[in-house]
């Protein structure tokens, strides 16, 4: 699978199963019940799921035009980690505004989820090309 079908297939993939992740930690880090949490959780998912689209294809043309584009471990961490800092940026905000936080608070509780990710997407990436195959190019 290539292309834009295998970028909406990754994207939605990642964002589903992150939403079924998510839910519970919110609810049991903030205490605010399973439906505000998962409220919470899908407009990350939305947010995010944006950003995946937009990230991916940035960093996959970025990638084709390497001297060595093969996805190898440090590339996966880059990956992951523009991936997720793209997030924090994007993501502050909107928690701060959801839980009526200040910002600092917003980014406390981002980074937590920065964490969790950070390995999430690392796995999650590595068992999708596994699965599916790595791009054409790669």
């Amino acid at each position: 699978m290539q292309g834009i079908s295998r970028r909406v297939l990754q994207a939605l993939l990642y964002e589903g199963i992150a939403v079924l992740c998510v839910g519970p930690l919110l609810n049991l880090f903030f205490h605010q019940g399973m439906g505000y949490s998962t409220a919470l959780a899908v407009i990350i998912s939305v947010v995010a799921l944006g950003w995946n689209l937009l990230f991916n294809l940035v960093f996959e043309h970025w990638e084709r035009h390497q001297r060595h584009p093969a996805r190898t471990p440090s590339r996966r961490v880059l990956h992951a980690a523009g991936f997720e800092g793209g997030l924090v940026v994007l993501l502050v905000p909107l928690m701060a505004a959801w839980l009526g936080i200040g910002l600092w608070q917003a980014l406390a509780a981002d980074l937590g989820l920065f964490g969790f990710f950070f390995l999430y997407a690392l796995v999650f990436q590595w068992g999708f090309d596994r699965v599916f195959g790595g791009p054409q190019w790669s």
